[in-house]
């Protein structure tokens, strides 16, 4: 299930974590006076450089367990060819983004799985609905996944009966995903990656996991390389519906010495468990319904366990990160050294760079508002290639109109022009709405000493 609102960078279209549910869950743009919207080309997906042990340790632990905690008695995935078809009212990016994930899914984690018709029998269907008719089915997610049902309307009588209960299931043959189709573009297909990896695969997410979408950080919005190991995992020949925990882990090892032989022998790193108080307290901090002073204790609390468990990792970072965004208003000072001491994390920790993305846009606009261009630009510059190969394109515009305004501090104006052009066609894939692009300009804008009062 993908959340609401969590703020990671400059007040993101990011998604919230929220109190962990067993049901497995992450817009229609007319004529604009802006340029075109831009979309991403050939998917850069990075591999993997884990040990094989971590790599069943994680399986294990994304396969048999769903996000509240419950455990689960039995593997179960597709057991034949997968058909998926979209109904409802689908935004007009959703077609070319599934097809573009579909080919994925084929090539790189070898599933048996294509489009049909809307009209015929699937054993997944997407359908589109507006984001109220999903609040009102499951009220804090923005998209989520049910078993053996194909619209909503059905799932407002099925919710907590043993239709839908992953936990008794023993073969998946028939799923529903619900996308909003009023969001942003790239909302869209955020929830189509994270849902439809979950009807396929894992139903949990894992803070440990620093670079997958089976995390309830949210900072990874498509699909990794480490995921689509994880998938190619699941759909291999040596694995089979009704498997138990302990006859999945005895084929495991020889599944990722076949996939991925690089990790035969490398070091384990046997990343330590997190613990359900730390997933409280960063739910709290970022969630829904606490006040500023329960979130801010909340935060404390988040960053003390990280530190007695000896994390350095970047569960450390996103507890320093979280106590930086909810200072930023009230004690900007320190807010800005809990940025530096997440991006130390982050820095530490492979497989973060995505992180360190986000908490550059928090640097750079704390050296906006302080005039210091040439840091701003120095902050940015690694980061827009990353966003770019991740294909976030939220981080892109924002990186990018960050970019602008740095170069405007510096005197280049001609050249901060030309790249906050370039920003408004990624602006409009992530942001969506010529109302939202112009709201995120104008937020940017207002952070330069250049133009205070002018916004």
């Amino acid at each position: 299930m993908r959340r609401y609102v969590l703020p990671l960078a400059l007040m993101l279209n990011a998604c919230m974590p929220v109190t962990p549910t067993d049901t497995a869950t992450r817009a229609n743009i007319t004529a604009s006076t802006l340029p075109p919207m831009k979309t991403f080309g050939a998917p850069r997906p990075s591999r993997p450089a884990k040990s094989n042990v971590d790599l069943t340790n994680d399986f294990i632990d994304l396969s048999f367990r769903l996000e509240s905690g419950r455990d689960l008695p039995l593997f179960t995935r597709f057991e034949n060819p997968i058909s998926v078809r979209v109904t409802g009212a689908p935004p007009a990016s959703l077609g070319s983004d599934l097809n573009k994930l579909l080919h994925r899914l084929r090539t790189e984690a070898g599933i048996s799985i294509s489009q049909t018709a809307a009209t015929q029998p699937a054993n997944i269907t997407i359908q589109a609905v507006s984001r109220a008719e999903i609040r009102r089915a499951l009220p804090h997610a923005a998209c989520f996944v049910v078993p053996n049902i194909d619209d909503i309307s059905e799932y407002r009588t099925a919710k907590r009966t043993p239709k839908t209960n992953w936990a008794i299931m023993r073969e998946r043959k028939k799923l529903a995903i619900f996308l909003p189709n009023d969001a942003s573009p790239q909302e869209v297909r955020d929830c189509l990656h994270e849902e439809l990896a979950q009807a396929l695969g894992p139903l949990n997410d894992l803070y440990r996991l620093p670079d997958s979408v089976f995390n309830d950080d949210n900072v990874h919005t498509v699909l990794t390389g480490f995921d689509m190991m994880m998938l190619r995992a699941y759909y291999s020949p040596e694995l089979r519906s009704g498997m138990t925990r302990g006859q999945v882990k005895a084929k495991l090892p020889g599944i990722f010495g076949r996939i991925n032989p690089g990790g035969n022998g490398r070091q384990a790193k046997f990343a330590s468990r997190t613990p359900r108080a730390w997933s409280q307290a960063i739910q709290k901090a970022l969630g829904p319904g606490a006040t500023p002073r329960e979130r801010g204790v909340a935060a404390d609390q988040a960053l003390k366990i990280a530190t007695a468990m000896g994390w350095h990792d970047h569960r450390r970072a996103f507890a320093h990160y979280a106590n930086g965004r909810i200072l930023l208003s009230s004690d900007p000072k320190a807010a800005q050294q809990h940025f530096l001491a997440a991006d130390r994390y982050y820095a530490a920790t492979p497989g973060a760079d995505l992180h360190r993305a986000y908490v550059a846009t928090q640097l750079a606009a704390h050296a906006i508002t302080q005039g210091d261009g040439d840091l701003a630009l120095l902050l940015v510059g690694p980061h827009i290639d990353r966003a770019a190969r991740n294909e976030n394109a939220i981080l892109l515009s924002t990186l990018l109109l960050l970019r602008a305004e740095a170069l405007d501090l510096n005197g280049r104006t001609a050249e901060a022009r030309t790249v906050r052009l370039d920003s408004l066609g990624w602006a409009r894939y992530g942001f969506g709405p010529d109302w939202a692009v112009r709201a995120k300009l104008r937020e940017i804008s207002s952070l330069s000493p250049l133009k205070k009062g002018r916004t």
